[in-house]
């Protein structure tokens, strides 16, 4: 064969394999590479947080390849520096390189269908890089960046770090897109979450809400305070059944009917027969309990009522805990009525909190002694009601409940005449 024809012929299959690959491989390093490449993208994605998916992506890049790696994100026409760096993170190339390729990806080439990498042009320091885009169908995250020391990347490297980061990109748009929709979510449950009304002066109230959930804002659990005439204050405390967004719509519309309607100044137990009322005329309401209490700080007085509602706990000045007798009627959206009031002393100083089942209940436990558990509590004398719930919280575990939580703690107090006001103030003139 003619010697022009030999320098000029076309590298034979196992030619250019031995080239790509390397020579003298060992029977069976194809499958071996594989099942290496499959354990890699298994690890990849197995959160829907983007930063643990780039971690786990650059992680899986060092194993098949050595080395160091790191990511580029691309928001918009926005790249972050270098992030969840693993292994030789030296070895990484000048930034700014890194950069322009993130900002070009997925430009095509004007005359041929370009690879699904990059490789850095040689610097002369015996390192060698590659960029991988971070693409899913049209959408660019940025780039995934491998680099190591004397060795080139072959081809079948170079390919295997781009279907790394192919999958991780899919991981990521699935990431953003859950995080689009929990920021939706969450500026709805904003507007639902109403802050409760003011109650008068002669009554300190404290109110916590703790939503199961990281990601959760607002639920079926609910705390409202209504003004009355008299120096009268309504403590209301509710529970629709079920969790998340569906439970806060039905929520948001039972906390307005009572709104609504104690302003008429109904005894507590025909109050809750009007919201039953309400709730069962509608085929699509949940139902939820609710336990009311009208505080009469001038007559030493509260007054109860229960539709399905847990009864409330008392905490005397001494720091003894016990409960509340109540009436239990159905749950509100039943249409069954039969709601009874029933009166206690509450003289000043003594604590009344009223709670969602969230705060005792726990899997598998009677209720009974779910109860005894939060009458079980002794509380330090003369803390305020702040300090009642952080003690009921803590004691009860409450952040790491199985359910949404709300508990208000209210106490009643004598107002200062002008007179007591002005006992043992010194006036000079």
């Amino acid at each position: 064969m003619p010697r022009w024809i030999q320098s000029r012929r076309r590298p034979l299959p196992a030619d250019r394999h031995r080239r790509e690959h390397g020579a003298g491989e060992p029977e069976g390093a194809d499958a071996a590479r594989l099942e290496a490449l499959r354990a890699a993208a298994g690890g990849i994605g197995t959160t829907l947080d983007e930063g643990t998916t780039c971690a786990e992506l650059t992680r899986a890049a060092v194993r098949l390849a050595g080395g160091g790696a790191a990511v580029m994100r691309r928001t918009g026409k926005i790249v972050s520096g270098y992030e969840a760096i693993a292994g030789e993170a030296d070895l990484l190339p000048d930034a700014r390189w890194a950069m322009a390729v993130a900002r070009d990806a997925g430009v095509p080439a004007a005359d041929r269908q370009p690879e699904p990498w990059i490789e850095q042009p040689s610097t002369g320091l015996g390192r060698h890089a590659l960029c991988a885009p971070l693409t899913s169908g049209s959408d660019q995250y940025g780039v995934l960046v491998a680099a190591r020391h004397r060795r080139r990347f072959t081809r079948t490297e170079a390919e295997q770090l781009a279907l790394l980061a192919e999958r991780a990109a899919s991981h990521i748009r699935h990431a953003r897109a859950y995080e689009q929709v929990s920021t939706t979510a969450g500026d709805l449950q904003r507007a639902l979450l109403a802050e409760p009304g003011r109650p008068h002066p002669n009554l300190d109230v404290a109110i916590r809400y703790l939503p199961v959930g990281s990601r959760v804002l607002v639920g079926g659990d609910w705390c409202e305070t209504v003004r009355l005439h008299f120096g009268r204050t309504l403590l209301v405390v509710g529970d629709v059944m079920g969790h998340g967004l569906e439970a806060a719509v039905d929520m948001s519309a039972y906390r307005s009917s009572l709104r609504y309607i104690a302003s008429s100044e109904l005894p507590p137990h025909r109050v809750l027969r009007q919201m039953d009322d309400i709730a069962a005329g509608e085929a699509e309401r949940r139902p939820a309990t609710c336990l009311l209490a009208r505080v009469d700080p001038g007559r030493g007085q509260v007054t109860l009522a229960s539709a399905g509602h847990l009864p409330p706990v008392l905490i005397d000045r001494d720091g003894s805990t016990s409960l509340l007798p109540v009436t239990v009627g159905p749950p509100l959206g039943t249409g069954l009525g039969g709601y009874e009031s029933t009166t206690h002393t509450l003289d000043p100083g003594q604590t009344l909190v009223l709670f969602t089942d969230g705060l005792v209940e726990r899997r598998g436990e009677d209720i009974d002694r779910s109860l005894a558990r939060i009458a079980a509590l002794r509380f330090p004398t003369g803390n305020g009601v702040d300090d009642v719930l952080d003690t009921i919280l803590s004691g009860l575990d409450a952040r790491h409940a199985e359910d949404d939580v709300a508990v208000l703690a209210a106490r009643p107090h004598t107002r200062q005449t002008v007179g007591e006001a002005l006992d043992g103030v010194e006036v000079t003139g």
